[in-house]
This record gives structure tokens, sequence and C-alpha cells, in this order.
């Protein structure tokens, strides 16, 4: 019985991938193995390919450990820990550590029946729906039937797709790219359709099916949000837009889509997954609408006429039980801001003046909110709107060119964001984990911390921000005062300060500071001070309740 493509194949072509640093060449492996593939399979290995197991889903959803890999790892390769230490410490890449651990795997099944494509999906939609007591011992039973069946080269992709660290530079645009090669699509199209489509999976799919000519803007597909660039400061507008332009809030919620069609609303977030269920009285709202629609905005939890921190969010995510409650404790609004389509016509291609009056229509009496906007020009007002935004709890303004239409998928120099970064902290390396790539073999993810009356206290991670070679002196110094080794990760002693720079303070249940810094980069190593000069808890604390992010 011929079950398709051998996965195999969709390895091999893989380590093609990643082996040449010739974009051209990435996507001509790429679409070769399209072209053989049957069209029911396309959609799957593209998601592969992406680190992305299984459609409309993040990369954790399969909700494997590294542990529980890791135990199946070692129990099929035969190998001691140790062993996988030192060579992840020479590869600093897990898939690469099992290639050379299965090379020499000391259990094999009785019966050895080859991967295939359409396995190996039906292996990760069948772990997908494991859940509640006993769901870790399903799992490994799952793994260790794929594994024990997998050769050398399909060990080392079917790791990296499970872990969704591919790092084979095959990034969407080159996806799309082969996409185009492989079903002989204009290049500029296949942009075009993908940012419809939302998904370049779907667009491969749809392409291997023939089923192009279709497709077009329509409700409960998702399409690409449009992003904006950053500037610098009010001069930088100015200079950049030279004309009056339309700025608006910065909103720190939810980025979503809301689709109406008739009688059903779907909610849809910037990653493109369904989060419907968990807004409810959003979708009650845009159900009174008279009006069919697609529209984009942000959902902000909102209380007593101000904005509450984005952590209050994050107790409606993911929670279906005790929802009414929650929604009690954590109210939103949904501040609309743009429309993609109105009744049966695509409104994302005309001018921005002309789509927020077909925006106003749309929303009129549901109790969706219009984002705040206002025209400006000159330094000044931008200045002082900026300012009321921030001292409303906003994070600063979003500016944009009243005549451009909406760019789907893409960041352009139409909308210009503008924050500014919070007061940084200087804190205290206490762990270092070591880096994965070029980066194999040097710590370069840092645990910082802050002092507190009962010693030094939590607040994040970072790893961005410093050179190569920063980061070649830093293990140097991290390896001299380690305290405890434990194989991926070192603790050591607080003596290395950090300036971080972060977007917000959030409560926390992950750190023992019970706060965390949302989005830390490291602006410089502190050689000038020592750990008793850090930052303290209090500081932390003080910085977030001057945000206005107050809890009850």
């Amino acid at each position: 019985m011929d079950d398709g493509t051998s996965f195999a194949k969709v390895a091999e072509t893989l380590e093609q991938v990643s082996s040449t640093t010739s974009k051209i060449l990435k996507v001509k492996h790429l679409a070769e193995l399209l072209r053989i593939l049957r069209p029911e399979e396309v959609g799957p290995v593209v998601r592969m390919v992406l680190g992305r197991p299984l459609r409309g889903e993040k990369k954790d959803m399969l909700q494997i450990g590294y542990s529980t890999l890791l135990e199946v790892i070692l129990d099929i390769s035969g190998s001691e820990q140790k062993e996988l230490h030192r060579l992840y410490l020479e590869h600093g890449d897990l898939g690469e550590v099992c290639f050379h651990l299965f090379e020499r795997k000391k259990e094999v099944p009785l019966f050895e029946k080859s991967l295939t494509v359409k396995s190996v999906t039906n292996s990760f939609e069948n772990i997908s729906k494991v859940s509640g007591k006993g769901s870790k011992g399903t799992k490994e039973r799952y793994l260790k039937s794929l594994f024990l069946n997998a050769k050398p080269i399909e060990a080392k992709y079917l790791v990296k797709m499970l872990t969704g660290e591919m790092r084979t530079g095959m990034v969407e645009g080159l996806v799309e790219e082969a996409v185009s090669n492989a079903f002989g699509i204009d290049r500029e199209e296949a942009r075009r359709l993908h940012t419809i489509l939302g998904d370049v999976a779907i667009l491969a799919e749809k392409a291997a099916r023939g089923e192009l000519k279709s497709v077009r803007l329509c409700q409960f597909t998702p399409c690409s949000f449009m992003l904006a660039e950053t500037a610098k400061d009010a001069h930088h507008v100015v200079e950049h837009f030279g004309k009056e332009v339309y700025a608006e809030f910065k909103y720190d919620g939810i980025r979503a889509q809301i689709h109406k069609l008739n009688n059903e609303v779907r909610i849809y977030s910037r990653r493109l997954e369904d989060v419907t269920e968990f807004f409810p009285e959003v979708r009650e709202r845009a159900e009174k609408s008279v009006h069919n629609f697609i529209i984009d905005g942000e959902i902000v939890p909102f209380r007593d006429s101000k904005p509450l921190s984005f952590q209050w969010l994050q107790k409606r995510l993911r929670r279906l039980s005790g929802l009414a409650e929650i929604m009690k404790d954590v109210p939103v609004e949904y501040f609309a801001f743009d429309i993609l389509l109105f009744n049966d016509k695509e409104t994302y291609m005309l001018p921005l003046k002309e789509r927020v009056s077909i925006l106003e229509r749309a929303i009129e009496g549901t109790g969706l909110k219009l984002a705040k906007r206002e025209k400006v020009r000159e330094e000044g007002e931008i200045e002082r709107l900026f300012e009321l935004s921030k001292s409303l709890g906003y994070e600063g303004l979003v500016l944009k060119d009243p005549d451009t239409p909406y760019s789907l998928g893409k960041r352009g120099a139409d909308w210009l964001k503008l924050k500014k970064e919070l007061d940084t902290i200087d804190a205290v390396i206490v762990a270092a984990e070591y880096g994965h790539g070029k980066r194999a073999g040097l710590l370069s993810d840092y645990t910082f911390a802050v002092r507190s009356k009962n010693g030094f206290v939590v607040v994040g991670k970072a790893y961005s921000g410093l050179t190569d070679r920063e980061i070649e002196e830093m293990t140097e110094r991290l390896n001299q005062i380690t305290t405890e080794d434990l194989g991926f990760i070192k603790k050591v002693k607080p003596e290395i300060v950090l300036e971080i720079a972060f977007d917000s303070v959030q409560k926390s249940n992950r750190h023992d500071s019970g706060f965390a810094l949302r989005f830390p980069r490291i602006k410089r190593i502190r050689y000038d001070k020592t750990a008793e000069q850090a930052d303290t808890i209090d500081k932390v604390r003080q910085i977030y309740y001057l945000q206005g992010q107050r809890d009850k």
C-alpha cells in the first residue's frame, strides 16, 4: 500500500536547505520537493519546514517538554546524559545532537516501518489531542513510535519540528518564493495571495490543487495584518510625512481582526488564531451591526474609563473555566481602527481617510469603540498628543498617512509608531544558558535579578544586545564564577551587572520577585557597578505602579 512521500525525502531536502547560505538554492531545493508531493501533502510539509507541525496552531501546541523529549531520545539511542550534554555544547542544536546519537542507536523496532509525510502528520495530530491525567505517558509512547522508526536524518528534523527550532534559514518569504516557483505563480501575485490567505501553507495547498483563481478576501480566513515602522521622535515623524497625518493612540492589548458574516462573528489574533471563545462580549457587540465586515483593531483590558496592563489579558486567554467571573474581573473594550472588507466590497485598497468613514458606519450602534484619532502636522501637536496618550495609560501614538491603502502583511513607512522607552534597570546575572547555532558553546542567554531584603530576586531573561565579542568575554567571566553546572544552564555568583531596557513591568508568577520585565534587552554591561549597586525590587515595583497599572 502506497502511503505517499517518505519523510526521509523531506528531511533530506531540509538538510540541503540548511547546508547552503544561498537563498536561491534554498528556494530551488524546496520548490523541487513541493513539485513531487501529493496535493494533500503540500500544506503539512510547508508547516513542517516552518516548524509549525499542525495547521493554524502555535509552535508549542504539541505541549511536549524538553525533559520528555530528552527521555525518549536517551532511551532509544541508549546514550548517557553526559554524552548528550557534551554533544549539545559542541553543536548547540538538539536536532544535531539527536542525529549523532541515532547513528549508533541501540533500540530498533521488531518490524521496522518507514516514516511518511502522512504518518508523521498523523502522529503530530494524535499528540496534539492528548491531555489530562496520564497525558505525559501517552505522548511518550507516540514519540517513541516515531523515533524508533526514524533514521538519523529523520530524527534530527523531527526534533527540530517538535521544538519549533528549525534554524534552516527557510523563512516565510523564501517559502512563498518556493511555492511561486514550484507551481508557476507570478512572484508578486503569490505575495498578494499570501497576504489575503494569511498562511503560506494554505497558499501552497491551493496552488497545488489549482484553486488560486477563487482566492479573495473573505470572512473566516484571517489575512495578514499591516504593521508600523518605529519613529525616533516627533521631529522624525514630521520630516518623514511632511503633511497632515492621523495620530491614533497606541493600545497595549491584543491586535485582533473581527470577521462578521450575517449572524456569525469570529475573532482572530495577530497569529491568526481563533480567540472568539475568550472574548464573548466583543463577539456580542459585533453581532449588533447590520453590516458584514472584516475590521482591524485592538482588544484592551479596560476599567473605569482607562486601560489596564497587558498582563490582565493573560488572565482571559486560555481560560474557559470560570469565564463569567474572569469577564467581571477583566473587562475589555475593542478599539477599531481600520476596515478591510465592508459588506461585499474589499476596502483595504482604498485610502485610509475613506476607510475611516466606512468603519464608522460598520460599527455604529454596536458598542465597539473607534480608536482615538486626531489630525496633526507640527511637532508640538504630536508631542502634546503623545503626552496625553501616556498620561491616560496608553503606549504612545501610531501616525498614519491618510492617503494610503492598508498594506496586508507589510511593515511599512505609511504607519509609524512612536513610543518612549521606560527607565532602565541595572540587574545582576544569576544564571546563564548556552546558545544555539553560531552561539553553540557560548553562554548567551542571561537570567537577571535585582536586590531585595532576602537576596536577589529574578525579574527576567535576555539574550539580545551584546556583540559576539562581548558574548565570548561574558562566557569566560561566567565560567569563572559558576557555582552550579546543570548541563544546559549554569548558576553563577551575582557579580556581573547589566543595564536592561524593557517595554513595561508585569506581575508574574514565574519569577520569585513577583514581577517580569516585558521585552527586555541588554543596553550595555555595567563594568562600573558592583552587584551591591544594582537596582532593587522597590524600583521595579515603583515603575509598575507609575505605569498606572495598579492591581485591585
